[in-house]
């Protein structure tokens, strides 16, 4: 690990991904670091302040100062007729309206496959936890597609790969009725590329629990290769595990990165609030 000199103290987590950042709330407020910590995010995929404990209000003015605030995907019905940047996160279906979808997040993914341009990170702050379970993991894709061997890049560049809701539904319940199956297959599904090539020539891959089939395989060699894409980009050297704390603040790179959180019951309390950094880049 190593710790930056810089007016922020920093310190990585693992070799390649996380970067724990201590700063006061009136020095993250403030806006005076919001180019460094875009540019560290987008190089680090993970950043982590730990215990800053924000008001929903002040992580979302810190939301601003990273980019624009996004309000899609974050399940929160209108109040006053106005979006809601804070999403409630939890498997708690009384405090939720998306705890029953939540159950996806216990998956590998990232957020906005079904999308042209998904966003480009999430702030997640931790409000109550979990007696037990409900740590954060997120991996590289950038690092998991680096370590790819020359052989393994040519043959999935220009692979295409469906993503849709019915993959996901089909995750939680693989035995969806039909009726169940019609809704979910008429909700959104969109072919991205495997490889996502990155405005700035640097490269990831497009896996996770959202991806359904590649276009062009059989069924099992589409879903070997899947599986091994995806197990390939969680290995331990491409993933940072955050034990959370109460007040604690994780931002994370979408774009670059996948995450999930590890089980925990659905009646154990645990709470986050997201807020989120619209897209800037279309998935190509």
């Amino acid at each position: 690990m190593t710790v930056t000199e810089t007016a922020l103290a920093m310190q990585d987590l693992t070799p390649f991904i996380g970067t724990r950042i201590d700063a006061d709330r009136e020095t993250l407020l403030s806006g005076r670091h919001g180019k460094e910590l875009r540019a560290l995010l987008q190089q680090r995929g993970v950043l982590i302040f730990p215990q800053v404990h924000f008001s929903d209000d002040e992580q979302v003015e810190f939301t601003k100062t990273l980019g624009t605030l996004a309000f899609d995907y974050n399940g929160q019905a209108m109040e006053g007729g106005k979006q809601q940047a804070i999403g409630k996160i939890s498997l708690d279906e009384a405090v939720s309206p998306t705890a029953r979808a939540l159950k996806n997040s216990l998956l590998w993914h990232l957020d906005g496959t079904t999308s042209e341009t998904p966003i480009l990170a999430s702030v997640l702050r931790a409000i109550k936890l979990a007696p037990e379970g409900g740590e954060t993991e997120w991996a590289s894709t950038y690092a998991a597609y680096e370590a790819l061997s020359e052989e393994d890049k040519e043959a999935i560049d220009g692979l295409r790969v469906v993503h849709s809701n019915l993959q996901l539904q089909r995750n939680i319940n693989p035995e969806l009725s039909y009726e169940q199956f019609q809704r979910a297959r008429n909700t959104p599904a969109r072919s991205q590329p495997l490889v996502w090539k990155h405005r700035d020539g640097r490269k990831s891959l497009v896996v996770g629990a959202t991806a359904g089939y590649v276009e062009g395989l059989a069924h099992d060699d589409s879903l070997d290769l899947l599986v091994r894409l995806r197990d390939w980009a969680t290995q331990p050297q491409f993933v940072y595990r955050h034990h959370w704390q109460l007040g604690d603040l994780a931002v994370w790179d979408n774009t670059g990165t996948l995450h999930r959180a590890l089980a925990y019951a659905p009646d154990s309390g645990r709470l986050m609030h997201r807020s989120m950094l619209a897209g800037e880049e279309p998935l190509a």
